[in-house]
């Protein structure tokens, strides 16, 4: 296994440090993932939930694939499968986000957020190809898919600059 040695914003040698695919399955890694995830999940619901039309889909998943009803019926399953969702993309991004995780923590901010807003519009995507209109037959009306893809966006920045801003190595 590679080290090398990181500086802290001073520039001060910190530790030398695990790199590439030890560092991005270590238990912790993948924790702050989960934790980043939440994390960012919470953020996102809190900016969607006051100019949504609607529930998060996970309301509308759950109503037609386990529950018997409207999604209506389900705002709090919904949102804690939302929660769990945004836990499961947070483990997923700790790896990419591990991969590029070197150099001082403003550097590491910087790679977060690029990386997270990336990962955002991708999760947007996916969300809206494979859970709207795959699984759940649904087309979002022109301001809603804008609202879909600016709350990925926030939960993307949001766990980037989470991530790089509290990323600890070693």
């Amino acid at each position: 296994m590679r080290s090398r040695t990181n500086t802290d914003r001073r520039g001060t040698a910190t530790r030398p440090t695990r790199s590439g695919a030890a560092a991005a399955t270590r238990p912790r890694t993948l924790l702050a993932g989960v934790a980043g995830g939440v994390h960012a999940t919470a953020v996102m619901t809190l900016y969607r939930l006051p100019i949504a039309d609607s529930l998060p889909p996970t309301a509308d998943f759950w109503a037609t694939f386990v529950g018997e009803g409207r999604a209506e019926d389900y705002p709090t399953v919904g949102l804690a499968l939302h929660v769990l969702y945004g836990a499961v993309a947070g483990l997923a991004f700790a790896p990419l986000f591990a991969a590029v995780a070197r150099g001082s923590t403003a550097q590491r901010e910087r790679r977060g957020v690029i990386l997270g807003t990336a990962y955002g519009v991708v999760l947007s995507g996916l969300g809206r190809i494979v859970l709207l209109a795959g699984l759940l037959d649904q087309d979002l009306e022109s301001d809603e898919r804008w609202i879909f893809l600016v709350s990925h966006l926030v939960y993307g920045l949001t766990l980037g600059s989470w991530l790089g801003s509290s990323w600890s190595e070693g």
